[in-house]
């Protein structure tokens, strides 16, 4: 658990990482970066499409429209929140000499969407008033 406030502190304070262990070669601190921006270009896509749900559909029974929007919003805020700690773990362990963090987060995120799609197929295929 301390673990976890000492990494959510770094989020806010990146010159902090600086103080630990040596300096990494820059392209792997700049791939640690853009995969950071990847996760939250997945972030704002999923966000775009709860709100897409929401808004655009309208004749989908109400319980449906929220329930498929809130997966799709909740999915892109945890994923934004897992962009910047994994860019923390992964900065602090290139830094270290560290193996890189591993993560169950990308699986969880696949079968959250691939739940979302299997829903929206349904509903496709049996029709919106369901």
């Amino acid at each position: 658990m301390i673990e976890i406030v000492r990494n959510v502190r770094l989020w806010f304070a990146p010159e902090q990482i600086r103080r630990e262990g040596a300096t990494p070669d820059y392209r792997f601190s700049l791939a640690n970066e853009r995969t950071f921006l990847a996760w939250l270009r997945t972030a704002l896509a999923l966000v775009g499409g709860g709100f897409a749900v929401d808004q655009f559909l309208p004749d989908l029974r109400w319980g449906w429209r929220v329930g498929l929007a809130l997966a799709l919003l909740a999915a892109g805020v945890l994923c934004a929140l897992r962009a910047v700690n994994h860019w923390v773990r992964c900065e602090r362990a290139m830094r270290r000499g560290e193996d890189l963090p591993v993560s169950r987060f990308p699986a969880l995120l696949g079968l959250v969407v691939a739940l979302v799609a299997v829903a929206m197929v349904f509903l496709v295929l049996v029709g919106w008033d369901t």
